[in-house]
């Protein structure tokens, strides 16, 4: 698709499975976990981990039986560990091309602030936005249209874009404040699961994506 851009136009992303996958994160805090709890067996411990986890068990509950750890203990840990995670492919193109256009650039993320500032550094992206937007700091989750207005408030401008992958809440405010919403599908690796069978138009995006490969900034 493509995106016309100037120094009017702000495109904003969610973070979590919209720029890269959240089960990377989840895997580089088990590991983390695992070298701090069984550094001798860390890499067993993961294995063990991330199968209980596939399972659908209580990975904490099994850590805490087992080694003599408080569940709020790892929960710091998993929240608190430094990330290493990678941008899909293309994004990086994309917001720099944004950018070059003289568009600005924003995030909107439901989190801790900690956590998704963690995030968004680890991926080397924080310098490249104009605003970011974090449930925490302004005391509302999506699809709460504050932290839309959040945005608008802070980036003027006469068009906006968002970027998002969950239907649930990603699209529904933005569409009703006559921004432009573009959807990423799920690319098998996405977090949560989610089947919308019978959902209202007004949460769907204006158009899916299957990669950053179909955008083209113009």
């Amino acid at each position: 698709m493509d995106i016309k851009v100037n120094k009017d136009t702000v495109i904003a992303f969610d973070l979590d499975d919209t720029l890269y996958n959240e089960i990377e994160y989840l895997k580089s805090a088990y590991r983390a976990i695992a070298d701090d709890l069984d550094p001798a067996n860390n890499k067993f411990l993961y294995r063990n981990m991330f199968a209980l986890y596939r399972k659908g068990e209580n990975v904490f509950q099994y850590l805490a039986e087992n080694y003599n750890v408080e569940v709020k203990d790892l929960i710091d840990l998993y929240r608190n560990h430094n990330p290493k995670i990678h941008l899909f492919n293309n994004v990086l193109e994309v917001l720099e091309t944004i950018k070059l256009k003289g568009g600005k650039l924003a995030i909107v993320t439901d989190g801790r602030v900690k956590t998704q500032m963690a995030k968004i550094e680890a991926l080397g992206i924080k310098e490249l936005f104009g605003k970011i937007v974090i449930s925490e700091a302004i005391g509302t989750e999506k699809p709460n249209q504050l932290n839309f207005e959040a945005i608008e408030n802070a980036l003027p401008a006469s068009t906006y874009y968002y970027v998002g992958d969950n239907i649930t809440k990603d699209f529904v405010s933005p569409n009703k404040m006559g921004w432009k919403t573009i959807g990423l599908i799920d690319n098998g690796l996405n977090i949560h699961c989610e089947v919308n069978e019978n959902v209202q138009e007004e949460y769907l995006p204006h158009c899916l994506i299957n990669s950053y490969q179909e955008i083209n900034i113009l």
